[in-house]
């Protein structure tokens, strides 16, 4: 078994990015469709003006340079190179941490929570409550492509919980803590169930007591509660209708990913769009840094992952995050307590922030907020 854990450095050979810049100049543009901007899909006007500040603006050097400032490593488990950011706190009391970030998303989403959580002393916060931080990459993302050829076994979230186990063994970690958001609330949980001898809490920034449909009987709610129900359903059926195609045809997806720099930034372009709610006209850049966006989209296309990042879908990973009571539950922006009240009937939630999102990439738009969270959550283990 090869267990050895290799020191990483980000190097975009400079033939690729020459290529990438070359693909964006010559993109053929799609004319616009009739009708209200957004609810079309990504403007032509808007991708475009991105597109080109991407080929003739954006510095992927000097961000390659601030993610190479992180210590990276990459290990192989179960047949699976795994790429991640070690980050080990000064503090000498530190609480081991893995936090596994979003889909559509990179780990780059996770940097600025870094340096808060591990070294909170040179940050102005309390260092009572450090954190030695690991991030990986989820399998078939980022730096953390699949092998070729193929591994026919499918990934699923127990999977990637077990790996993420691990990693955390390998590292010499006995016991931690766990975060995670979107997918890596959905990994999360599961990490704190299959591992529990070791994972001290699970922390996640929602999806906790929302049913799928209506409320069971057993569910005492209120009519504002239930109207609140019904405003959730209601847009997840409003959705674009991304899930079940990903869910069926991720392949030819797939193609378009892999060829052209453009299709991938408009695919991650709708779903921000789309999570997050803006009105119809809305600049996405007025919530999440351009340049933010573009770092991510070009861990994509320099990582060739987008079509296999579509793994949550189609092996049928994604959706909410399950409940379990084997270690205690943190949740930071867990929406009305009617949410709360029902996910305690199959979690030991011990926090509950009732924070408000800013965005569903709450690491980026809220790094702050979710740091003050997680330290509130542990802190409150760590006391106990």
């Amino acid at each position: 078994m090869n267990s050895e854990i290799r020191p990483f450095r980000i190097d975009v050979p400079q033939a690729d990015l020459d290529d990438l810049r070359d693909r964006l100049r010559r993109t053929r543009w799609a004319p616009e469709l009739p009708g209200a901007r957004w609810s079309r899909g990504v403007p032509t006007g808007y991708l475009r003006d991105l597109a080109g500040y991407w080929a003739d603006g954006y510095d992927w050097r000097a961000h390659e340079a601030r993610l190479n400032a992180f210590p990276q490593f990459s290990t192989v488990i179960d047949g699976q190179n795994v790429h991640f950011l070690h980050v080990r706190s000064p503090e000498p009391d530190a609480v081991p941490l893995i936090i596994t970030h979003s889909w559509p998303n990179s780990f780059t989403e996770l940097t600025g929570l870094v340096g808060p959580l591990t070294d909170p002393r040179a940050h102005g916060l309390d260092p009572a409550t450090a954190f030695h931080v690991v991030v990986p990459s989820l399998p078939g993302f980022g730096f953390s492509p699949f092998p070729e050829p193929a591994d026919p076994r499918p990934w699923s979230v127990d999977r990637v919980a077990r790996t993420w186990a691990a990693l955390m063994a390998r590292l010499g970690y006995d016991r931690y803590g766990a975060h995670g958001n979107d997918a890596g609330a959905l990994v999360t949980p599961r990490l704190g169930a299959l591992d529990a001898a070791h994972v001290i809490g699970a922390h996640i920034t929602g999806g906790l007591g929302i049913p799928l449909g209506e409320p069971d009987e057993a569910a005492v709610l209120t009519d504002a509660e239930r109207a609140e129900f019904a405003g959730a359903a209601d847009w997840m059926e409003a959705a674009s209708g991304y899930g079940p195609y990903l869910t069926n045809r991720p392949q030819t997806l797939a193609h378009g990913f892999a060829d052209s720099p453009v299709f991938q930034l408009a695919y991650l372009l709708e779903r921000f769009f789309e999570f997050d709610g803006w009105p119809d006209g809305a600049d996405p850049g007025t919530v999440l840094e351009r340049d933010r966006i573009l770092t991510n989209a070009a861990v994509y296309w320099f990582g060739n992952t987008g079509g296999s990042s579509s793994w949550t879908y189609y092996e049928g990973a994604a959706g909410l995050p399950v409940d379990q009571d084997a270690v205690p539950t943190g949740v930071s922006h867990g929406g009305p307590d009617a949410f709360r009240r029902l996910a305690a009937r199959g979690n030991d939630i011990v926090h509950w922030g009732g924070r408000e999102a800013r965005s569903h990439m709450v690491a980026m738009a809220d790094p702050d907020g979710l740091v003050d969270d997680l330290r509130v959550f542990f802190g409150g283990l760590r006391a106990g």
